[in-house]
């Protein structure tokens, strides 16, 4: 964290010289740049350049996001685009001759280096009063030969992207008639049938026993007929209950 503090007062340094070396010549109005105000920009560019080339690998992620976390959107930016093509370029080597232009928002300074596998172009921008500096890019040389087997890869990539994707589409409309199969398959299955449930046999009712010995001419009718039948006086005989048989006896025995 104390790197990162001291690397960024650097940068914010570097900026202020270059305001306080170019501060008393520049003129707003003016469209040209003096040769010496130019040779000062371009070697506070370098300086800044040197200073992000001299973060370590492992620690270019962290001082992005440090960066980010301290609105300086620019230099993360800039972190951003030499670690995309960090590989593509090597170790640093040196810096040569460079240009410095004014515009309507502000100066952009184009630094010439030279890496271990490619020349580079580094790309600062400042604003009006040369006192932030608002973008910053690393853009690599590439032969010819590299570029056209790039665009050929990206070619391909393109196309095989969309390739890829009218073959899932098509293949993916083929489904459609085996989804129109089931549908007709399900529509056609029979409707399934309620089975029927025996309905639970009732319980037998009881028979009422009915108490026959109320029935005083009943009652003097079987005394009767039991006393001729035992032989037997009838003043001997007494009634107390008189109740019908259950299963219809009488009925079978008149049957």
């Amino acid at each position: 964290m104390k790197q990162f503090k001291k690397q960024v007062l650097l940068v914010l340094a570097m900026a202020a010289c270059l305001f306080a070396l170019t501060a008393c010549t520049a003129e707003p109005e003016k469209t040209n740049i003096d040769r010496s105000d130019a040779e000062s920009l371009q070697s506070g560019a370098q300086s800044i350049m040197e200073t992000f080339l001299a973060v370590p690998d492992a620690n270019l992620a962290e001082y992005i996001e440090k960066y980010r976390e301290n609105d300086m959107e620019a230099q993360a930016s800039g972190l951003e685009s030499y670690l995309s093509v960090k590989d593509d370029l090597g170790a640093y080597v040196s810096t040569g001759e460079g240009t410095t232009i004014k515009g309507e928002e502000g100066y952009t300074i184009t630094l010439n280096t030279v890496f271990e596998k490619r020349t580079c172009e580094f790309v600062l921008t400042l604003d009006k009063r040369m006192e932030t500096v608002t973008s910053m890019s690393f853009n690599p040389a590439y032969t010819m030969g590299e570029n056209m087997t790039k665009a050929a890869l990206n070619t391909l990539m393109g196309m095989g992207t969309v390739f890829a994707v009218l073959i899932f589409i098509s293949w993916l409309i083929s489904c459609f008639k085996y989804i129109r199969r089931f549908e007709d398959k399900m529509k056609k299955a029979p409707a399934p049938v309620p089975v029927k449930t025996k309905p639970a046999a009732l319980a037998p009712v009881p028979a009422v026993q009915e108490n026959l010995a109320e029935d005083l001419e009943l009652v003097a009718v079987i005394t009767a007929a039991i006393a001729a039948f035992e032989d037997a006086p009838a003043d001997g005989l007494v009634v107390r209950s008189i109740r019908r048989a259950a299963g219809g006896s009488w009925k079978k025995a008149g049957n």
